[in-house]
């Protein structure tokens, strides 16, 4: 049975205030879908029954509901090119500016693991001496306790994982492959909801905010590009999916093409203002 127009715009408007999340005309199919195994897993015998809980106040169920709605889906090295932007040009000249400095590395929208995990392999190969901080946020509680096991499927090991790379960092342990300790560890995972304040987050050298912006309206794009910019230091860079920019939305930021990647800097008036310095 699909959801009631009724329940659908209750959900829509609850995800939006709670997540900053923009369900589109249309997507009923979605909350029902999406919705029929919180429902199940709670004991409501219906998607109706358990907006219905919901609307009587109950919330544990709501962040259930804003949960199941979040998309988590990710790769191992998505895209490549940002990745080969930072191991070839933005990384090295980062680590011989900084002296010595920790660099700081922050996957905004983690899912289950696999951006942050591919950041933390490219340090690990690539610049095996660095000081490094790896971030990873999420929404989710749920799936940030699956990222941080660092077990993953045969199928999302095939999906942009090389070879190499798995029988060097990865052990198989059944249908799963477990990633190694050392790796696991250069990774901090913690649960944030973007749509609040960032206050929490220290200052970025790299932030991925890649393939997020998408599910935004217009006002929360605009609210969030500007909260990241308060945290993304003056030489940083922002990384955003390949249908995302910050073009119309926040003028601190400037675009930037480094080899075949296209990412974001702070425009060299914002760098300059006063109360800003994120050094």
């Amino acid at each position: 049975m699909a959801v009631s127009d009724t329940d659908f715009q209750f959900v829509r408007q609850l995800v939006r205030d709670d997540s900053a999340l923009a369900l589109a005309d249309g997507k009923e199919y979605l909350v029902e879908s999406r919705l029929a195994s919180v429902a199940e897993r709670e004991g409501f015998v219906s998607v109706a029954e358990l907006v219905q809980r919901v609307r009587a106040g109950a919330p544990g169920l709501r962040q259930h509901i804003v949960e199941a709605l979040a998309t988590h889906e990710s790769l191992f090295f998505r895209d490549l090119h940002p990745f080969e932007a930072l191991r070839q040009v933005i990384i090295p000249a980062a680590l011989k500016a900084g002296a010595g400095r920790r660099l700081t590395l922050w996957s905004a929208a983690a899912a289950a693991g696999q951006e942050a995990y591919s950041l933390a392999l490219m340090m690990r190969e690539h610049f095996p001496g660095a000081h490094v901080t790896i971030l990873a946020t999420d929404l989710s509680q749920e799936v940030l306790a699956r990222a941080e096991a660092g077990r993953f499927s045969q199928l999302e090991v095939n999906r942009g994982l090389p070879a190499a790379l798995l029988i060097k960092h990865f052990v198989r342990d059944g249908r799963q492959w477990q990633l190694h300790e050392d790796v696991r560890r250069m990774v901090t995972f913690r649960q944030l909801n973007l749509a609040g304040p960032l206050s929490r987050i220290p200052p970025m050298d790299i932030v991925f905010l890649r393939n997020l912006l998408i599910y935004f309206d217009t006002q929360a794009k605009e609210a969030l590009l500007d909260r990241v910019s308060k945290v993304l230091r003056p030489d940083g860079y922002l990384f955003l999916g390949a249908a995302e920019t910050t073009y119309g939305l926040d003028n601190s930021y400037e675009r930037v093409q480094v080899g075949r990647s296209i990412c974001y800097r702070l425009t060299a008036q914002t760098r300059m203002t006063s109360g800003r310095d994120r050094r």
